[in-house]
Order: C-alpha cells, then sequence, then structure tokens
C-alpha cells in the first residue's frame, strides 16, 4: 500500500481513473475469505445484523454526508464565500492566511477534512497564482485546519463516527466532550503555522485583484444547505428522536438526490451525475478489505498483548496519553481508518482512552500522506496540478507540526475528564 501511494498512486483504463492504493488490502482480504484463517461467522454477523458498529453503516453515513457537502461545493458556495471575502484581505499575507485558516476550520467543521481537500486545494493554487506568492505555506496551513477541525463534530471524520459509534457516544455528548480539546489543538496549529510560515507571510503581496465568484447554482446551493443544515440538527437529536444516525445521512441524501435529479432533467443539466462522480468511492473497499482483515488479526491475540498493556495503566490521564501517541503514530503505519478498527479492539471503554484515541486518529494524518486518505488525495491533487511536494517534504513539516500540536493535546486529554 505504501509503495504504491509514493510511486503509483492513479490507475487509468480509458477515461476512469481509479486509486490503486487499496488493491493489496483488497487481495490479502479476498485470501482471508477464501481460506480458514477466521470464524467467518462473526464476520456476517457484523455486516448483516443490526447492530450499531456494523461498517456499511458507517459507509452509509459518511457517503450521505458527503453528498450533502458535494452538493454544497458543486453549487459554487464556497468559491464565493472564500472570494468575497477574501477581497477585503488587501496586501497581508497574514491577514490572508489567518482569514483562510478560519474559513477552512469552519468549513470543515460542518463538512468533512476529505470535502475541504478537495474543495480547496484547487483554490488555494489559483489564489497564490494569482497573487503572485508562494502557495506552500497556505496548502499545509489547509490540510492541518481540516484535519484539526475536523475532530470537532462526529460527523467530520469516519474514524470520528466509528470510534463514537462502538463506545455508544451521541452526537451531543461527543461535542461536549471534544469542543474546549478541539479550540486547544486549534490554537497549537495556528500558532506552529505562523511560527514555521513567518519569512514567507512576511512578504507583502504584490498584485492581488481576486474576481469574486458567482454562485454557479442558487437553486443548488439553497437546496444542498437546507438539507445540510437539518441533517445536523436531526443528529443532534437523534437520541431523542431514536434514529439511527446512518438513517438520518441516508435520507436526506435521498431526498436532495431526487430533487436534484428532477431538477437535472428539468434544466437538462447533469448536477446530480457531478455530485455522484466525486464521492470517495475508494473508502468502500479500504474499509471493508481493513475490516476482513482486522476481524483476521483479532483472532492470534495481537491485539490483547496490546490491550493489556495499554489497559494496564491505571491513572485516565496517563492511559489516555499513551492512546493518544501510540494512535497517532500508528496511523502512520496502518492508515487512520484502519488504526481506529484495531484500536476498538483494544480500548477498555474508558471514554478518556476512547476520545483520546479520535484526537489520535485526526492528528495522525499530519505526520506522513499514509496518516489518512485526505493525505493520500491532497498529494495526488498537488502532483496534478503542478506544485512539487514530496513524501520527505510532507514528513519533515509533519514532523515538526504534529510534534508540536501533540503537547496541546496532551494538554486537552488531561481536561477530558472534566467533561465526561
Amino acid at each position: 500500500m505504501i509503495l504504491l501511494i509514493i510511486f503509483y498512486p492513479t490507475l487509468k483504463i480509458g477515461k476512469l481513473h481509479f486509486s490503486t492504493f487499496y488493491f493489496p488490502l483488497l487481495l490479502v482480504a479476498l485470501i482471508f475469505l477464501i481460506f480458514p484463517v477466521f470464524d467467518k461467522s462473526e464476520l456476517q454477523k457484523a455486516l448483516f445484523t443490526n447492530n450499531p458498529i456494523n461498517p456499511l453503516k458507517i459507509l452509509i453515513l459518511f457517503l450521505s454526508v458527503s453528498v450533502l457537502s458535494i452538493g454544497l461545493d458543486k453549487s459554487g458556495f464556497f468559491s464565493f464565500l472564500a472570494s468575497w471575502s477574501i477581497k477585503k484581505v488587501k496586501q497581508s499575507q497574514h491577514a490572508l492566511f489567518l482569514f483562510l485558516y478560519l474559513f477552512i476550520s469552519v468549513t470543515t467543521v460542518f463538512t468533512s477534512n476529505d470535502i475541504v481537500i478537495l474543495t480547496f486545494t484547487p483554490f488555494i493554487i489559483h489564489l497564490a497564482k494569482e497573487g503572485k506568492f508562494k502557495p506552500l505555506p497556505y496548502l499545509v496551513m489547509e490540510f492541518v485546519a481540516g484535519n484539526t477541525f475536523s475532530m470537532l463534530l462526529e460527523i467530520g471524520n469516519p474514524t470520528n463516527i466509528y470510534l463514537s459509534t462502538v463506545f455508544d457516544v451521541g452526537f451531543v455528548r461527543y461535542f461536549e466532550v471534544m469542543a474546549i480539546p478541539t479550540l486547544i489543538i486549534g490554537l497549537f496549529s495556528i500558532a506552529i503555522l505562523l511560527l514555521v510560515f513567518h519569512k514567507d507571510l512576511a512578504k507583502p503581496i504584490e498584485h492581488f485583484d481576486v474576481e469574486v465568484k458567482k454562485v454557479e447554482d442558487p437553486f443548488l446551493m439553497y437546496v444542498s444547505l437546507i438539507h445540510l443544515g437539518l441533517a445536523i440538527i436531526c443528529l443532534a437529536i437523534s437520541n431523542i428522536i431514536n434514529i439511527e444516525m446512518w438513517l438520518i445521512t441516508l435520507g436526506f441524501a435521498i431526498s436532495m438526490s431526487l430533487i436534484v435529479l428532477v431538477y437535472s432533467i428539468v434544466r437538462k443539466k447533469n448536477e446530480i451525475g457531478l455530485i455522484y462522480k466525486k464521492l470517495p468511492y475508494s473508502l468502500v473497499p479500504f474499509i471493508l478489505s481493513m475490516f476482513v482483515i482486522i476481524m483476521a488479526e483479532d483472532g492470534t491475540g495481537l491485539f490483547a498483548h496490546f490491550a493489556s498493556v495499554l489497559n494496564g495503566i491505571e491513572n485516565p490521564v496517563f492511559q489516555g496519553w499513551a492512546y493518544l501517541v501510540s494512535s497517532t503514530l500508528a496511523c502512520n503505519f496502518v492508515n487512520n481508518i484502519p488504526m481506529s478498527l484495531m484500536f476498538s479492539r483494544i480500548l477498555d471503554g474508558n471514554l478518556v482512552s476512547v476520545f483520546s484515541t479520535i484526537i489520535g486518529s485526526n492528528l495522525g494524518a499530519l505526520l506522513t500522506p499514509i496518516g489518512a486518505l485526505a493525505g493520500i488525495m491532497w498529494m495526488s491533487i498537488l502532483k496534478h496540478k503542478g506544485i512539487h511536494f514530496s513524501f520527505g517534504e510532507f514528513i519533515k513539516f509533519g514532523a515538526v507540526i504534529t510534534g508540536f500540536m501533540l503537547i496541546g493535546a496532551l494538554g486537552a486529554v488531561a481536561l477530558i475528564p472534566l467533561f465526561i
């Protein structure tokens, strides 16, 4: 998987492009399914019975939220807001940097880190070209902001969804616990970003006349905004109305899709096709393959060994710190989604450690491109746009930024017991 990410990230067949990183995982999963490696009845039970940690439900939830978010993006809503606001920044790179950090962070909260990467990476590259300044500080900032504030809401990252679902943490409960830790880690992130890029940002912008982009499709914008807003409200009260979160998001995704389909037919536009074309389909074989592999690994006793070490730490905060650091590092050996699947088998239910692992699953994306799917997508977009940013450069920036942010995260974990 790592070699494919570095040397051969995509496969082109005709006009179709496929990500290759999940191919070896899919092959291993098929081998495990064919040969008597583990008890297949456990897998059938996990996939085809009504249980909250069914990976199919997790996939439906995340893809449904993606439909709502991509619809908003395709309408031109984010580009309009960003260009309209940036118009007022004038020649200060520091002001532009801070504004974009805030804008991207807020956008991430209500969409996801993957949507932000897909939406803002091309926008920032275009902005830097027009303003004749280096795009790298802004691209790194975008990636850091997207993978920091993705931990604020449960829907911000598939890892948040999975771990909170496994340990029965509701949407509102999740936010109550993660609000302060996310803000603390966010402050550490902007501090280290300003420190790392202070020389680049000190230079004035030579030419900056950004054209305010128009909302390309007002109808699609309103439909997407209404559906996304109502979905978030319903998710917040899901415990009260007693409807599972995946059903809520699926219902709103279907509703929006039907409206946009009729709109596409009437207007003879392919809006619905553009939305579904942008969905992160590679997530499906990736998660399902890793789920099979993790279930097979679970029978070897490997996870039990790690559990005895980590859960043997009696102090809940110290245990939380151990889970935070180990989960952050583990993301960069197996990616953050498999890490979450693995750690769900190790965690003993201590919520401090559960939330510490959730934080680690988001911060782990910043250390190497392997840490998360967002990193794989981000590097692919940069390469496609002609921006040179090597695997080694990612790690050089990632080590400094992640190391500093982990200091803030340790402090944040120490506060978690106050909110549980």
